[in-house]
């Protein structure tokens, strides 16, 4: 044997036990290497077993790996920052936040666990039947909504809502939803409530909502309104985006135009747009 294997035999001055290896004689390059083919949240735990491994996990060759595509687009138009001034990791910890745009009316964040990205639009943000108008709709402040704020219709004969955004999505399939929910929720005694007096109108027509992006492609679904009580996603289509790094339009709605009868009762929060394969996540948001 060489000098350096038989080292690794030696017996300490006690003459008790060897000297043996440990993770603190791993080359910090190695770990980082290892590190990067790691999910994040995987990363983060490993980061506190010793310095070596903290040191490994801020490289920014492991976070570049968990970044989407377009994240220098992100920091510039979202953080309002170059992204060279940031290492990796603290751009993807910064962009997993929801970090607000347009006047916060819209949010955008990573997924934590994959770094998928998630689009929200608050109803401010959207054209909506006579919102300014207290007849029809209330403004009402909520812990349950990521912008504070949520819209209450008490009552209409003709609803339409429509939106539009544009952005720059990493490659994928994504999915479109409207957060809706029948009744208005209220606290007593510190214990959630929700009244459904004024919910009306909803089962006599389906809502009828639609979905175009700028590069033709086209979905639309009708259902009843159903969710008393809770939150419900509101499944509108799903759209592809196969040429990264280049800006694609959106156009929304949901409609009810049968003005033969009135309909009202309804809370309506936001858009959601995220990933297709997010379907067991819907709770989350």
């Amino acid at each position: 044997m060489g000098a350096g294997s038989s080292s690794l035999a030696l017996e300490s001055e006690g003459g008790s036990s060897p000297l043996r290896p440990n993770l603190d004689d791993i080359p910090e390059s190695s770990v980082a290497s290892i590190l990067m083919h790691l999910d994040p949240p995987e990363i983060c735990k490993l980061a506190k077993v010793n310095k070596t491994f903290h040191g490994a996990s801020l490289a920014d060759f492991v976070w570049e790996t968990k970044l989407p595509s377009n994240y220098k687009y992100l920091v510039e138009k979202i953080l309002g920052q170059s992204p060279e001034s940031l290492s990796k990791k603290e751009i993807y910890a910064r962009l997993c936040q929801p970090n607000c745009f347009e006047d916060g009316t819209k949010q955008v964040w990573l997924d934590k666990s994959s770094g998928k990205i998630c689009v929200a639009v608050s109803y401010k943000a959207l054209r909506i039947t006579g919102i300014d108008d207290r007849r029809y709709w209330n403004h009402i402040s909520s812990e349950e909504s990521r912008f504070n704020t949520i819209a209450y219709l008490q009552q209409i004969w003709w609803l339409e809502v429509v939106g539009e955004l544009e952005f720059e999505f990493p490659a994928g399939t994504y999915s479109l939803f409207f957060k809706l929910q029948l009744g208005k929720t209220s606290k007593k005694f510190g214990r959630r409530a929700c009244n459904v007096d004024q919910v009306h109108g909803w089962g006599a027509k389906p809502v009828r909502f639609q979905l175009s992006t700028s590069n033709g492609q086209q979905a639309s679904s009708e259902c009843y309104l159903h969710q008393q009580g809770n939150w419900g996603h509101y499944r509108v289509g799903d759209f592809v985006v196969d040429n990264k790094n280049t800006p694609m339009k959106l156009k929304f709605s949901m409609m009810q135009i049968d003005c033969t009868h009135t309909k009202g009762g309804v809370c309506l929060d936001s858009v959601l747009i995220r990933p297709s394969e997010f379907r067991e996540k819907l709770k989350q948001f």
